[in-house]
């Protein structure tokens, strides 16, 4: 089976080290978070700290309808940070079925 065009930016970003996996080390960061994923069967509290850091970096949240750990190779990780735009853009644009654009008010 073929790889998704999302799945393969995700890697990419994986070996280019520009991702952050996981809401504590989310937190630590400042700036350059150019885009939010996070696993549509996480607990409301993950959602809660996805919308907080929505709104502190200013930028898109997408849910990944398939298993996020198994999408980065981590454990439990439910929340994952890009850190690179252009990477952010094809992600957003790759057109994958599995990953939709988190709009408010779906709590």
């Amino acid at each position: 089976m073929a790889q998704s065009k999302v799945r393969s930016y995700i890697g990419f970003c994986i070996k280019a080290r520009k991702i952050t996996l996981g809401a504590n080390a989310i937190g630590t960061l400042s700036s350059g978070v150019y885009l939010l994923i996070l696993d549509k069967n996480a607990a409301k509290n993950s959602l809660r700290f996805a919308l907080k850091y929505k709104r502190k970096f200013d930028c898109p949240l997408i849910l990944c309808n398939e298993k996020l750990e198994d999408v980065v190779c981590k454990k439990e990780c439910k929340l994952a940070a890009i850190r690179d735009r252009n990477l952010a853009d094809a992600i957003l644009n790759g057109g994958d079925t599995n990953y939709e654009l988190y709009t408010e008010g779906g709590e």
